[in-house]
């Protein structure tokens, strides 16, 4: 470092030369944020476009949730192995790989001409941002060549994260009506393939760690989630008693007890044991999970609610999402001052009950409903009570956490979103399925929003029972020092512990 130092101050050159680093750094810095933008898209950009897609591919009601599922599964199945594997083979070629996965998904995604093509593609654009995803955060931070521009990138990243769901649920609007579905997913591929040409010229590599793979952990978590979800889209259509539901039910419980085996056995897990035995960061996990698979239902049930019922143009639907994904935005501008005055499970107490409500009120739409009177209400409550929770779920995660394994535990909170996701929806729909009537999509629509609500009021109830106050066991660090400075007010998460 010394010698570094010496040459910054002596080299006459070397002004000329940090002007050629800050422009690259900030090029390489916009790459990867358009690659983390595409890898948010992704999420919501594709559900506007269900109804479409359901027409022109023949889905069943329950079937069609796999067009989110399968992507969800194998990106929340393979996250913990993606990160480990940008730590071995270099963040950057674990995210050229990545990308390259996800753009050829794409392209295949675009052409699909059966549920099953679409099927097998949205799989693979979940494996390959599994792969992408962990190391965009990383490369953010080391594409910046001082800390000032360090943190630039990193309110940025936020911004984009933040944004992103909005702006697919937006894009998705346009490509469907002025297009044509198959452009939800073929603007994907001129992207990703400007993307992966910068990224090589613009992105430093990081250093390799040593290590091994836990490939049986992710096999058995990503088998295991997906069995378990088959069990529920298997109930839907052939009910709850029928061989195929309970095989499901039975192979997905038996694999995640597997899992379970292996990462306490294997010298290097994806899921050290011990992070997920605390009592709060456990209970917050599992409440992570409850509210975004009921959440997950909002994008799925509303936007099909919006265009088959109100008659509602893919564009409206995605600009009718606006009021929810703004509610998220102003809220969470407060809810880091909230978190530091009042602490995480006074928030998380107000939001699961405003969601819980939320859904009550989703609950009561019918045919003669309109979205001024009956939905837009009940789309900013869900909003201002989904970032009540968000903020305070993540500081409890993190709180107290060693520096070595803040990546693991930030790709554990990721996991539970993504797996929690899939699962809640599969449950949820499931319901609806089995309540629907052919031709007519509002008799499934009450039970499938309880169903939400009783979701996000077991988050509640964790929220009140496991994240209450022991002040004699408060969630601590070993020492100041070796924390991990990576969620804000991580020290007020000890109220909850």
């Amino acid at each position: 470092m010394s010698t570094t130092t010496t040459r910054t101050t002596t080299d006459p050159r070397q002004p000329a030369g940090s002007e050629r680093a800050a422009r690259r750094g900030a090029i390489g810095l916009g790459v990867v944020l358009v690659a983390q933008l595409m890898l948010v898209l992704d999420a919501t950009v594709v559900n506007v476009a269900l109804p479409h897609i359901q027409t022109d591919l023949g889905f069943t009601p329950a079937g069609l949730s796999w067009v989110l599922n399968a992507y969800t599964l194998a990106f929340g199945g393979l996250l913990l192995l993606g990160g480990r594997l940008g730590d071995v083979l270099g963040r950057l070629r674990s995210f050229e790989i990545g990308l390259a996965i996800f753009t050829v998904a794409s392209l295949l995604g675009g052409l699909a001409t059966s549920p099953t093509w679409l099927i097998a593609s949205r799989t693979l654009q979940g494996v390959g941002a599994a792969l992408a995803a962990p190391s965009v955060l990383a490369l953010v931070t080391t594409s910046a060549p001082n800390e000032a521009a360090r943190n630039r990138g990193l309110a940025l990243f936020t911004a984009v994260s933040s944004a992103g769901a909005s702006i697919g649920l937006l894009l998705g609007g346009a490509l469907t009506d002025f297009v044509s579905w198959h452009w939800t997913l073929f603007v994907n591929v001129p992207i990703g393939a400007v993307v992966l040409v910068l990224a090589r010229r613009f992105v430093t590599e990081t250093p390799r760690i040593r290590g091994r793979f836990d490939v049986v952990g992710a096999v058995t978590a990503t088998l295991g989630s997906v069995a378990v979800v088959h069990g529920f889209i298997s109930a839907a259509d052939r009910g709850w008693t029928a061989p195929l539901t309970l095989a499901s039910f039975v192979v997905g419980v038996a694999l995640i007890a597997l899992f379970v085996r292996t990462e306490s056995r294997v010298p290097a897990p994806l899921l050290p044991l011990a992070l997920v035995r605390n009592r709060t960061r456990g209970g917050a996990l599992v409440l992570m999970a409850l509210v975004v698979g009921a959440q997950f239902s909002t994008f799925f049930l509303v936007t099909q609610y919006l265009q088959l019922v109100l008659g509602f143009s893919p564009v409206a639907t995605g600009a009718a999402f606006l009021p929810l994904s703004l509610a998220i935005f102003a809220t969470s501008r407060v809810s880091a001052r909230l978190v530091a005055k009042v602490g995480p499970r006074p928030m998380l107490l107000v939001g699961t009950l405003g969601l819980t409500a939320s859904f009550v009120w989703l609950s009561s739409i019918t045919t003669t409903s309109t979205y001024a009177a009956h939905l837009l209400g009940a789309l900013v409550l869900n909003g201002v009570s989904a970032a009540l929770v968000f903020m305070p779920v993540t500081v409890v995660v993190l709180g107290g956490v060693d520096r070595a394994q803040a990546g693991t535990v930030s790709g554990l909170l990721q996991t539970a979103q993504q797996l929690g996701g899939a699962i809640g929806l599969a449950a949820i729909v499931s319901v609806y399925a089995s309540q629907a009537v052919p031709g007519r999509f509002v008799p499934g629509v009450e039970p499938a929003f309880l169903t939400s609500a009783a979701f996000t009021l077991v988050a509640l109830l964790v929220a009140a029972l496991v994240l209450r106050p022991r002040p004699a066991q408060p969630l601590a660090a070993p020492a100041e020092s070796t924390r991990e400075p990576v969620a804000v007010a991580a020290g007020d998460a000890a109220e909850v512990g």
